[in-house]
């Protein structure tokens, strides 16, 4: 699993003057901007197209009536030989789109043009350890600033006209196993991030930055029992050792934030899903082992864990918990509710009350869920088969092997979810897919791969593994659903204009009918679209864009799965689209 790979500088080239209207500061965005940016449809100023990250566009130019008539406008190679897995969601700002690329790349593109005005390289250590490709999922924007995470643990700011570093900040030992690929999150003038590791025995955390200077104002790990801090000073472990965990096991406990967070200006709390705890062999590691596989709600300003809710107690699937908590506003049974959902790995489909993370339904939106038949919702907890957790495995041997589903690959894997504030609805890219999967010996090594399990992927159905489905948050049914041969891998993004796009490993970008799941219209890129697709206006016009790149973690853990896609190009351009001037 450990790879090694290097990469150079780039070059870097002045950006041009700003081209779009209205005129913008010359500082850029700001905190508050950021905030208000899914209300502001001329740019895209965030990951997920505003704070609550619902990938909602309040447009409606392009729309059922028309979406037909969508051409491409430009395509913009990311070019060299770096290729592999594209997951980012661009930004726009200014005239400008900003994109990250795999190993650990950012470029400045003409939003008009796609004239290439800088790139950025990582200078990227030999020994880097990502399990799971070298992508990397977007960027941040603020002020004169965009900022990212490298594959090396570090967070990066660079001046947005010319691609010239601000400051660079280590996030994490790499050669512990610390890695980063998500894109950062801005509340204010902090910039928050969290990491990737837990198949090399790290200990997940959230970091909130100066967003001017780099420098750490809180930490809050996100394992039981380890010490958060709040401006250089201790602010209280998380939780209380060995609650859950026995012995030294929290101080490679797991726990990786390694898809980033949401922010509910409302509550003033960042939502971080938390990852597998390690190793994945959970007869090694008795208890609940908090707060893995968990979401949590935490004070933005503090660190503070105000509440969690442990979706996977014990897990012993790599479930994770990680998958992205999208705060939405509904009334249930007649009551207004701050709430918010996540279609977890496990293969359920969880609303929570945002405030104080108490439960308030959880459904199944994938076709098994083998390893347990519902949850319990007086108690928050799975009702687990037990004969379905992999066996203990002796000394030298490995344990009893059963076929568990979802795969460990997940019902819904990172690539994010929408919402309609039109429909109601909830998009989710999910997959059907099963395992075999049992237990192995293991022992903590520092910078090794810390799994203690073996698995096989395999599918469940003829006819798909990928599926698109339109999910009720109010009833936890599956109102429509499209079925793809492939597995779906990237994300999902809704508009007013009664549509919703995702894309296909088989190339496709393709556009449905928010309502009814039925195609409207699709484009081949060339490549799998692995990206998030995004949607401004421009000039009067509304233009839609995604990054086309196969790979990701199916090509690298998939097994049969990803023999039977092999062929699959692969690729690194961002393709962007409008309808053509009558």
């Amino acid at each position: 699993m450990k790879r090694r790979f290097s990469t150079i500088i780039g070059s870097m080239a002045l950006a041009s003057a700003a081209l779009s209207a209205p005129v913008v500061a010359a500082d850029g965005p700001s905190g508050a901007d950021i905030a208000n940016d899914a209300q502001t449809p001329g740019d895209v100023l965030s990951y997920g197209m505003g704070p609550w990250q619902q990938r909602f566009s309040s447009l409606d130019k392009l729309n059922t009536t028309n979406v037909t008539k969508l051409v491409p406008v430009f395509a913009a190679s990311l070019g060299g030989e770096k290729q592999r897995g594209q997951e980012s969601q661009p930004l726009v700002y200014d005239g400008m789109i900003y994109v990250t690329g795999s190993y650990s790349r950012l470029f400045a593109f003409d939003a008009r043009t796609g004239e290439k005005k800088w790139e950025y390289n990582a200078r990227l250590p030999d020994a880097i350890m990502p399990c799971c490709d070298v992508v990397n999922r977007g960027a941040a924007i603020h002020g004169n600033k965009v900022i990212f995470a490298t594959l090396d643990a570090h967070l990066v700011a660079l001046d947005r006209h010319t691609g010239k570093v601000i400051w660079n900040k280590k996030t994490g030992d790499y050669q512990a196993g610390y890695s980063a690929t998500a894109a950062p999150l801005i509340v204010g003038n902090k910039v928050i991030v969290g990491n990737s590791g837990g198949e090399f025995g790290i200990v997940g955390e959230v970091q909130a930055r100066d967003v001017e200077t780099g420098e750490l104002i809180w930490s809050r790990p996100t394992v039981e029992g380890n010490m958060g801090t709040l401006n250089g000073k201790d602010n209280g472990i998380s939780g209380k050792t060995n609650a859950t965990w026995t012995g030294d096991l929290y101080k490679t406990g797991g726990g990786a934030t390694w898809l980033g967070g949401t922010y509910d200006p409302g509550t003033n709390m960042v939502y971080f899903g938390t990852g597998n705890p390690g190793p994945w062999n959970s007869h090694l590691r008795p208890g609940d082992n908090l707060y893995t596989a968990s979401t949590l709600g935490i004070d933005a300003d503090t660190g503070v864990i105000k509440w969690h809710y442990q979706t996977t107690p014990h897990d012993g699937w790599d479930f994770d918990g990680v998958n992205e908590f999208v705060p939405f506003d509904a009334s249930i049974n007649g009551k207004p509710m701050k709430l918010g959902a996540k279609a977890d790995r496990n293969g359920y489909f969880y609303v929570l009350d945002r405030t104080n993370g108490k439960l308030v339904s959880a459904n199944k939106f994938v076709m098994q869920t083998t390893w347990a038949n519902g949850i319990n919702l007086k108690t928050g907890r799975p009702n687990y088969v037990d004969d379905n957790r992999p066996g203990a495995p002796g000394t030298a041997d490995k344990g009893k092997v059963v076929f568990a589903s979802p795969s460990f690959l997940g019902g819904k894997n990172w690539m994010p979810m929408a919402y309609s504030q039109d429909t109601g609805l909830f998009y989710v890219p999910s997959n059907d897919w099963g395992m075999d999967i049992w237990n192995e010996p293991i022992a903590y090594k520092k910078g090794a791969a810390f799994l203690g399990a073996g698995f096989t992927i395999k599918p469940i159905a003829e006819d798909h593994i990928g599926a698109l489905r339109a999910m009720d948050p109010k009833t936890g049914k599956i109102v429509w659903e499209y079925k793809n041969k492939a597995p779906l891998w990237g994300g999902v993004l809704t508009t007013h204009g009664n549509l919703v796009f995702t894309g296909t490993p088989e190339g496709f970008l393709k556009a449905f009918d928010a309502k009814s799941g039925q195609e409207l219209w699709k484009f081949q890129t060339g490549s799998g679209v692995v990206g998030s697709p995004i949607t401004w206006e421009q000039d009067g016009e509304q233009y839609v864009a995604v990054m086309s790149g196969w790979g990701g973690a199916v090509p690298l853990w998939g097994g049969e799965v990803a023999k039977t896609f092999k062929e699959i190009s692969q690729g690194g351009m961002l393709w962007v689209f409008k309808l053509p001037k009558q």
